[in-house]
């Protein structure tokens, strides 16, 4: 026989439930809405939306959620307190949403800002919760996560031995976090792996070098963007002003692989850079402080020289958005894989100085006005990853030179052989190991003499 409920916990239930209902009934046939005061600080406010129907408050969901509330006190097998409780239904609101708007508070938000400005302790990739499991969105460059193997797409099913099941995004992260130093194991599936696999990571410190520059051959410059952070757009230009500055520089490789995104900002100045007049990206969403569009300025820093953008299922949000601006503009040839699709603005918005809400709220479109949303962006030059494999030495073709007899050329022109371009031994050997990118530079140099013919 159930016990009748104690009479200090029977008047906490009604005090909780009058309050709700209090709550509601002053504020029911009203609408919300949040509009984003200051982006930069995440600031809002709150006001009637002219855009948004009225419609009144569901007092009997309400009602349900205070009596839902009250029997876990009561009946919980561990006492739990009414503020953690209230945690708790603020992060189930928010993650039902979609897999990017999440609640953040103390160390979430202060990682948020850190990751941003370029210096984390973690494994260094981007997660995202997918049909129950962590999804890796992508490793980043020179980070535990890059050095261990871990590829766009596995999905994490342990840690430590310990399933990833019903865990929510933000309490994932949490267990991937650590002392720089201390060590993890997860257990992944991969597609193309028949068994899981377990992979052995150290935490670190990771300080990230956003933009990095290299020079393939006289002709040909590689830039490759890991993350959109808040000084990413000023290297950036720094880096690709020393390759255009360069003696014999005439065509850049843009590598957005494995990019996860990042500002929007970044995303729309390095945009800019190579586009000189239209629409950069759009936003639509439901205020009208996220219906805007992001114009380019006049200047392309290339000059209109060739410019190929490298791609995979790893490249998300800010990276598909300069992708498809390329794209868009004929600017530049996209190659690669279809990207990750992920279409979407996330504001910060605080709640006070240590807790904040990520909150999903306008949707981004490319210059012809497609929604990058869970559709991506496709290459205009389709590469999948392939490993290159040496080809044994084998006979040796004859030609016309090599016959007995043969009529000398009346030119006085002897074989000809095509002029080579010249490349450093360390960009031979990137290119042998990245098929791709191999690729995307034999692609461009075809580019390069095309323009020059």
């Amino acid at each position: 026989m159930m016990k009748t409920m104690p009479l200090k916990l029977q008047y906490s239930k009604v005090l909780f439930t009058v309050a709700v209902l209090n709550f509601a009934l002053a504020f029911s046939n009203v609408s919300y809405s949040q509009q984003t005061s200051d982006q930069a600080k995440g600031e809002t406010t709150a006001e009637a939306s002219s855009d948004v129907e009225k419609t009144p408050i569901p007092l009997s969901q309400i009602r349900t959620f205070a009596e839902i509330f009250t029997r876990i006190k009561l009946n919980y097998v561990e006492p739990v307190s009414d503020e953690q409780l209230l945690e708790y239904a603020v992060e189930g609101m928010l993650n039902g949403l979609d897999p990017h708007s999440v609640y953040l508070k103390d160390e979430r938000l202060e990682e948020l800002n850190e990751g941003t400005n370029g210096a984390f302790t973690g494994l260094g990739m981007e997660v995202i919760m997918e049909d129950g499991f962590v999804k890796v969105v992508a490793p980043i460059d020179d980070t535990p996560a890059a050095d261990a193997g871990i590829q766009s797409g596995d999905l994490i099913i342990r840690m430590d031995g310990k399933t990833t099941t019903g865990l929510s995004l933000n309490e994932a992260t949490e267990r991937m976090r650590g002392k720089a130093g201390s060590k993890i194991t997860l257990t992944i599936l991969r597609e193309s792996e028949p068994d899981p696999i377990e992979v052995e990571l150290t935490r670190a410190v990771v300080r990230l070098s956003s933009v990095k520059r290299k020079r393939l051959s006289d002709s040909v410059g590689y830039l490759r963007v890991t993350q959109f952070q808040v000084a990413t757009a000023e290297n950036f230009r720094k880096e690709l002003k020393q390759l255009r500055d360069s003696e014999g520089f005439k065509g850049l490789i843009l590598d957005l692989r494995n990019n996860p995104g990042g500002l929007l900002t970044s995303a729309i100045s390095i945009s800019d850079a190579f586009i000189d007049d239209g629409v950069i990206v759009s936003t639509k969403g439901r205020q009208e402080s996220n219906k805007r569009e992001y114009k380019a300025t006049p200047t392309d820093l290339l000059n209109g020289m060739p410019l190929v953008v490298l791609i995979n299922g790893g490249s998300a949000s800010a990276s598909e958005i300069v992708a498809g601006a390329l794209k868009d503009h004929k600017r530049g040839l996209i190659m690669g894989q279809d990207s990750f699709g992920k279409g979407s603005v996330q504001t910060v918005l605080n709640i006070d100085d240590e807790q904040a809400i990520k909150l999903t709220t306008a949707r981004y479109y490319t210059p012809n006005g497609d929604s990058i949303q869970a559709a991506g962006i496709s290459p205009d030059v389709y590469v999948a990853y392939r490993e290159f494999k040496e080809r044994e030495e084998g006979f040796k073709r004859i030609k016309e030179n090599d016959l007995p007899g043969r009529l000398d050329n009346d030119s006085g022109k002897s074989e000809q052989k095509p002029k080579s371009d010249k490349r450093d031994k360390d960009a031979e050997e990137i290119l042998a190991q990245d098929y791709q990118l191999n690729e995307a530079f034999n692609l461009l140099n075809g580019l390069i003499l095309f323009q020059e013919k």
